[in-house]
């Protein structure tokens, strides 16, 4: 008889179940058993993708940023670089919406009972900024943004935003003020707090809702 094929989709699987059960039931309902049984596999299959429980929270970790990397890096550049600033804080938003139970893990918003994450685990996703931070070079290099740190801008608007988005997946921003209303008007005055024209930047936001789908 032939060995039996692992499928090649059960890491991310046990990943995604990982997750949604932390985020649902807390760190008590991430036994092995009860993991191989919300994916329909073995026990023995979960300790072969991951060694530990640490192991699995770590990649929850780097899937998640793996998830957010790939939707920011799907952004097109043009030459409008504060559009493009605007669709990669949407881009974020979709991601932490799509892939919530990740995204709360990622940034500590999950219980993780007796597993803790590493100062390199909680560092390994910063390569997902480089996308943003170019786009801020760019629009300081066209005068649309005063010259400055170009990392400490971007820092600054992934932490306004990570904000937005805390409390968008805990339903707190509703009508009038909803998530979408709240995002425009926070990109908006950071932006021009950063040195673009109010007229510029509000056209560069129009743009960049047409881009949004």
């Amino acid at each position: 008889m032939s060995p039996r094929q692992i499928d090649p989709r059960l890491g991310a699987q046990l990943v995604e179940a990982a997750a949604r059960l932390l985020a649902e039931e807390g760190p008590k309902a991430l036994s092995t058993r009860r993991l191989a049984a919300e994916v329909g596999t073995s026990t023995m299959a979960v300790y072969t993708h991951f060694g530990g429980k640490d192991d699995l929270v770590r990649a929850m970790v780097r899937e998640g940023f793996g998830y957010l990397n790939r939707r920011l890096t799907e952004v097109a550049e043009t030459d409008d670089p504060i559009a493009d600033i605007a669709v990669l804080g949407w881009a974020y938003r979709h991601n932490a919406v799509e892939h919530h139970n990740l995204y709360t893990v990622m940034f500590g918003g999950s219980s993780l009972g007796g597993f803790a994450l590493t100062d390199d685990d909680r560092q390994h996703g910063r390569y997902t900024l480089e996308t943003l931070v170019k786009a801020v070079a760019r629009a300081m290099e066209v005068d649309r943004l005063d010259p400055g740190d170009a990392y400490l801008v971007a820092h600054q608007l992934w932490i306004q935003l990570h904000g937005l988005v805390t409390l968008e997946l805990g339903g707190y921003l509703i009508g009038p003020y909803d998530a979408d209303t709240c995002f425009e008007a926070q990109v908006c005055g950071m932006l021009i707090g950063a040195g673009d024209e109010p007229a510029a930047a509000r056209a560069s936001l129009a743009a960049a809702r047409e881009r949004r789908a």
